[in-house]
């Protein structure tokens, strides 16, 4: 599925789901829906949480800050001759990588950063910055697209966000949950327990395609259904 239709299905069903069962839909909760219907196609450096993230003119910059940098290397000599050149060098080579491996390289340095820096600070940032390396090393709809990225992902939430109450943690695991179900629809569908090869797949659509598109609207107008009777629960409770 495309990522506006993960966004919307996977936001709505569980904010949904959450009020309906009696629980605060809070600011946070409705962020960690956000990310966690978007969260499993971050081993997808184009796709539309790390394209917004990371957006090109973000990378644009970035790119002219490491020739930049690579003329300061080159003329100050911060390293002896010729080895400025060849450091020189090889940051101009990097700044012209595609956006696609750019985004990858700055996802895995961040997972570096809080890996290496972060567990000072509170220990779960080295679960999450681990869990950034494995993503840019995997394939698409690999780790992050099973039961143990689901798991992973909800765990994290819980051990940082218990203290606020449950809603924060049910709302982002569900959602991410629900990406995952959302996935299984298409013709290539999942692996949801490897190194098992069983598939959760029902074929019903292929993304990109205008069945694929009608699919997604289906699933949409369902969710904004859904959506409708929290919003007029939550209503008459009030």
């Amino acid at each position: 599925m495309m990522g506006r239709a993960h966004l919307i299905i996977g936001t709505g069903v569980s904010l949904s789901v959450l009020a309906l069962s009696g629980y605060e839909v809070t600011p946070a909760a409705v962020a960690a829906a956000v990310v966690g219907s978007l969260l499993p196609d971050i081993d997808e450096p184009n796709s539309m949480l790390v394209s917004r993230a990371l957006p090109t003119q973000m990378l644009r910059l970035i790119q002219l800050l490491m020739i930049g940098a690579a003329g300061w290397v080159f003329f100050t000599r911060l390293a002896p001759p010729p080895w400025n050149l060849v450091l020189a060098l090889l940051m101009i080579s990097a700044s012209f990588m595609p956006s696609r491996s750019m985004r990858k390289v700055i996802i895995f340095l961040i997972g570096i950063g809080l890996a290496w820096y972060g567990e000072s600070y509170a220990p779960w940032n080295y679960i999450a910055g681990c869990l950034l390396i494995i993503c840019t090393l995997v394939p698409h709809r690999g780790l992050t697209h099973t039961v143990y990225g689901t798991v992973a992902w909800t765990a994290l939430l819980y051990g940082t966000t218990r203290l606020h109450g449950d809603s924060i943690w049910l709302a982002g695991g569900m959602a991410y949950l629900l990406h995952l179900l959302a996935d299984s629809l298409t013709n290539n569908g999942i692996k949801p327990l490897p190194p098992f090869k069983w598939k959760l797949r029902f074929k019903l659509m292929s993304t990109g395609t205008r069945k694929g598109a009608k699919v997604e609207n289906v699933c949409v107008a369902l969710t904004t259904v859904l959506v409708v009777i929290a919003l007029l629960r939550y209503k008459h409770l009030i």
